[in-house]
């Protein structure tokens, strides 16, 4: 018997992007390759991501829901009239363009960016409206490294950032908190909420620094936030390696902690399956047991803090058969199914426990001194 559920927005024109071909997320044919693979971002990920919440065992826990784009007049709620209009141009010319490094705009592309944007909107709506209390926006491309002015790290519009605007605009929502497990920096998300007291911003990632021009930001634990939102932003740069029992350390130690002090009335988990083993873009070797612990713990931020009200929002995740599968443990974890209904095609992978412990506990010294929410009153 189904007890739980989760509500899930998407929408197929969001398979129409397509970025490029090449070495990597470069583009680049350098000749002497036969086959050329496919850019990370691809629609395949999100396929299989589709297919094993529609046919997998999780299925009955589901619900769909469509989404839809969204209009100018919603994305001017984080992004600048100026960076919209840049973006309406590169798509009204046709041609596959590079807007930043690894991010390329073909046609196509700009009709699925406004769909996720639309369809996370729809999954913060459908809560705000008291329809749902968990949603997840399974959508692409991906948002997170998206900022006010700029894209950056594969994403053109900032999904969730744009989702915790409007449940800010709503009335209804005071205080938002943010989680983004996604194996790189959330510095999008991070940089338009930075001067915000309104927004706890935090983002576990592993410890890559600023990347170039589109990217700034380093994620450090030194980026606390400015002006009023000062002690707003919590960094936790995490060593490679660190698996499933440092992320559970980190989140027990740092993250709920945090969130506690803060005092949300609305959760939004920002996922990223790039943090798993074997993915091409990340080394943190987190398997399904981490990702189904992870869902756990979130599930009980959002019972104690928001009502029970928990949004997900698709980021990365480009291993194409073990992020679908890590994605249906997450899940498993937010609904509380109690044991798993599947098994581990990779079960194990070496932690650096030891490591990310000795990580968590330095930035857990460096934020007491820093962060007045993790001080306690």
């Amino acid at each position: 018997m189904v007890t739980n559920r989760v509500d899930v927005f998407w929408h197929e024109g969001m398979l129409r992007h397509d970025a490029v071909e090449g070495v990597f997320d470069t583009g680049y044919d350098p000749g002497f390759l036969d086959v050329l693979e496919k850019h990370p971002e691809n629609a395949d990920r999100v396929r299989n991501m589709l297919s094993i919440l529609r046919r997998g065992p999780i299925a009955p826990h589901v619900n769909w829901f469509t989404g839809r784009p969204a209009i100018v007049s919603e994305l001017l709620m984080f992004h600048t009239s100026e960076y919209i209009e840049k973006l309406v141009e590169a798509d009204k010319s046709g041609e596959r363009c590079e807007i930043a490094a690894g991010t390329f705009m073909s046609p196509g592309s700009w009709e699925a960016a406004l769909l996720a944007a639309g369809t996370t909107l729809s999954a913060m709506q459908h809560i705000l409206d008291c329809h749902g209390k968990i949603a997840y926006a399974l959508v692409r491309p991906p948002g997170h490294h998206s900022q006010p002015t700029q894209a950056d790290g594969y994403c053109f519009l900032n999904n969730a950032a744009l989702a915790v605007k409007l449940a800010l605009n709503s009335g209804s929502c005071s205080r938002v908190a943010v989680i983004d497990i996604d194996v790189h920096y959330g510095n999008g998300t991070a940089e338009g909420f930075y001067t915000s007291d309104k927004v706890l911003t935090v983002s576990l990632h592993m410890n890559h620094g600023s990347w170039g021009s589109s990217h700034p930001q380093k994620g450090s634990i030194d980026e606390l936030g400015e002006d009023v939102g000062l002690g707003y932003n919590l960094n936790v740069p995490l060593p490679n390696g660190t698996g499933d029992r440092g992320y559970e350390y980190a989140m027990n130690e740092l993250v709920v902690p945090a969130v506690r002090r803060f005092g949300p009335d609305m959760v939004v988990l920002v996922v990223g399956q790039d943090s798993s083993a074997f993915d091409p873009n990340g080394r943190q070797s987190l398997t399904m047991n981490g990702y189904r612990r992870i869902g756990q713990i979130m599930r009980g931020v959002a019972e104690e803090h928001s009502h029970g009200r928990l949004l997900m929002v698709q980021e990365g995740g480009y291993h194409v058969t073990y992020a679908a599968y890590c994605l249906h443990a997450m899940l498993e974890g937010v609904l509380k199914i109690p044991e798993p209904y599947l098994s581990d095609p990779i079960a194990y992978y070496p932690e650096e426990e030891a490591i990310a412990v000795a990580a968590v506990e330095s930035i857990k010294r460096y934020h007491s001194e820093f962060v007045p929410f993790l001080r306690g009153t």
